[in-house]
């Protein structure tokens, strides 16, 4: 008598490859080496989960051809028009205007969505195991944000290669040498924001129906797309609040350097922008770690 098979009783093979590689990411940080002293264990678990970060996003094929087609469609479809019909009067290029505010605001929101997964892991006792490690809860934050930051800082030198063979993105060698580390400190900035909001919400469904609700603005706020001056005053009040802005504005210090339209589109000094961001960054990864943590612990 022959036995047939049911699909309901074949295990879901993609669930039990997830499940397996947690369980080995946990055992590389619950269990280190008895020889490893305690920094070394946390370099471990740093790095243990960066890679983890990094195979995600490498499965996800999907995000990788979007990051590609969504700048360049947003790039072409807003600041076509707007070059063809104000371009000579603005007395520089919109369309490289806008290429810059899109590198930035891709290196920022890719990040904070990296983040985001951390929502995920806690619905399903991942980030719970984590935080029972013999490691920093500062550690175990910053490999999320530093696995989360490569990853932007690939989809940001897409968009970066857009720019420079479609969009007249302006590159001189200065800024070409401090692009990677403003690029870097953007991505932390924007994993931190991230680390903030995710504390404050409870589940995955309301952070994500509520969290695109508060970035989204700034991606017009923060000038990644229109030049921000001769605001009415509500509008530069909304934009001198944004925290995206002084990220898109430092990146601009950096790639008009030397460029004779830096002061019609730069708003602020770079030390002004780099101070902003720096002391953002620096509040939202307390500030969020610690209510991250405790809301972790009150489960």
């Amino acid at each position: 008598m022959s036995v047939q098979s049911h699909p309901s009783s074949l295990p879901n093979t993609a669930s039990a490859a997830e499940a397996s590689r947690r369980d080995e990411l946990l055992r590389l940080i619950l269990e280190p080496k008895q020889t490893q002293r305690p920094l070394n264990a946390t370099w471990n678990a740093i790095v243990t989960i960066v890679a983890r970060e990094i195979m995600r996003s490498l499965r996800d094929k999907a995000l990788i051809i979007f990051s590609v087609i969504v700048p360049f469609l947003l790039i072409a479809g807003l600041e076509g028009p707007l070059q063809s019909n104000f371009g000579q009067a603005a007395g520089y290029s919109l369309t490289g205007f806008a290429a810059t505010g899109m590198l930035a605001m891709t290196l920022y929101q890719y990040t904070l969505q990296g983040i985001l997964s951390l929502v995920e892991d806690r619905e399903n006792d991942f980030t719970q195991e984590l935080l029972i490690a013999p490691v920093s809860r500062y550690a175990l934050i910053f490999g999320k944000i530093l696995g989360a930051s490569l990853v932007a800082l690939v989809q940001g030198l897409l968009v970066l290669l857009l720019g420079v063979f479609f969009f007249d993105f302006p590159l001189s060698p200065l800024g070409l040498l401090f692009l990677l580390p403003v690029a870097l400190l953007i991505c932390f900035s924007g994993g931190a924001l991230g680390v903030l909001l995710i504390s404050l919400f409870s589940s995955q469904r309301s952070a994500n129906q509520v969290i695109p609700m508060l970035v989204f603005p700034q991606f017009f706020l923060a000038g990644s797309f229109a030049p921000m001056r001769n605001l009415p005053w509500y509008l530069d009040l909304l934009s001198k609040i944004t925290p995206m802005r002084y990220a898109v504005d430092l990146l601009r210090n950096v790639v008009y350097s030397g460029q004779p339209e830096y002061g019609q589109v730069v708003l602020e000094a770079p030390w002004i922008n780099l101070a902003i961001v720096c002391a953002l960054t620096l509040a939202c990864l307390i500030a969020g770690t610690l209510l991250f943590v405790r809301s972790e612990r009150e489960r």
